[in-house]
């Protein structure tokens, strides 16, 4: 779940009703993948007339690989095959799922596309279903349908196929937004637009600098009931996606069980972490490593950012207060440095 909210948008409309005919602020925006989108570019020069089509094409052709509403789309499709089947998939799918078994390795398998089972069980996927407790057996006989390893890319005739080695159902929504996000920056970067900010459902990637010719400047919400603003964060060129439990989970005898699941015991996370941002050098990987942390907690959490050199800052629950912490790699964005992820 995302809460990035960002300071732009307010300054947006500024920008909006201040600007002339010939303002280069470019806005587009629209709805995808149950969620809306918004591109906002300070152009120097004159852009594609087609920008607004290519930018939804471009998001129809993730939607129709990755939607697991969609019945005919890829991901759906090999859910549907028998053990021992295969399909052929796109690009983006392989791109997809490596991207996510990278941070399946990284993260201790923390991440893991194949949870899908479990968040059913648990009451948290789509179908309504009242507040409920499985038994450790029900748990223990799904766990083994839930290991992404039952599913491996290979190429064959110069196509790349998903095998099906195993039982699995795949759901790359922890990882697919991330994903979109980087394909439209990427489009626009192939035409020389190098100042933009692109927002899925709240994960971002950001680059160069706004209509005022300074750095993005991006509000972190806070995890509390009131709606208010944690820090800002600026100078970021890179992917920055967040993650928290504060808006989906169910009470019982006063025990709190959060939609965030480990996948790897099949239950509910109890640690103290309420949410985390991550600037990574893309957004798929700053959704998916959000995702993973949510899941190890404050302590792995910081721990695995500072093996992998990520910036991540955290919003603890700690004596029914909220307490903030980052990593080192973080610092820089706090004061509106810039950063290099060569």
């Amino acid at each position: 779940m995302s809460f990035l909210k960002t300071v732009w948008f307010w300054s947006l409309l500024w920008i909006i009703s201040g600007c002339d005919s010939t303002s280069n602020v470019i806005q587009i925006e629209g709805s995808k993948f149950g969620t809306t989108y918004r591109v906002l570019v300070n152009a120097d020069q004159i852009p594609p007339e087609n920008l607004e089509s290519l930018i939804e094409e471009r998001l129809e052709l993730i939607d129709i690989s990755m939607s697991t509403y969609r019945i005919d789309s890829e991901i759906s499709r090999f859910n549907q095959l028998s053990k021992g089947e295969k399909l052929i998939v796109s690009d983006d799918f392989s791109r997809v799922f490596n991207i996510a078994k990278k941070v399946w390795e990284v993260s201790d398998k923390s991440f893991n596309p194949a949870i899908a089972p479990l968040v059913n069980l648990w009451g948290f996927g789509p179908d309504l279903i009242n507040d409920r407790i499985p038994s450790h057996e029900q748990i223990s006989e799904i766990l083994p349908s839930t290991k992404f390893s039952n599913a491996t890319l290979i190429t064959e005739k110069g196509n790349e196929l998903l095998l099906k080695l195993d039982e699995i159902s795949l759901d790359f929504s922890g990882v697919a937004k991330g994903y979109a996000v980087d394909v439209i920056a990427d489009l626009l970067e192939l035409n020389a637009l190098p100042d933009y900010l692109v927002e899925i459902g709240g994960e971002m990637r950001v680059s160069g600098t706004n209509a005022k010719g300074t750095p993005w400047r991006i509000a972190i919400e806070s995890p509390s009931e009131l709606k208010q603003i944690e820090t800002i964060i600026s100078g970021v060129n890179a992917g920055i996606a967040t993650s928290g439990d504060y808006r989906n989970y169910f009470e019982i005898e006063n025990q709190r069980y959060s939609h965030t699941l480990d996948p790897r015991s099949g239950y509910p996370v109890k640690h103290s972490l309420a949410s985390v941002t991550v600037i990574a050098p893309t957004c798929a990987e700053a959704d998916a490593l959000a995702t993973a942390i949510m899941v190890l907690g404050r302590e792995e959490g910081l721990r695995i950012a500072e093996e992998l050199k990520l910036a991540i800052f955290l919003v603890s629950r700690i004596d029914n207060e909220y307490r903030t912490e980052y990593s080192n790699q973080f610092e820089q964005f706090l004061i509106a440095g810039d950063v290099n992820f060569d």
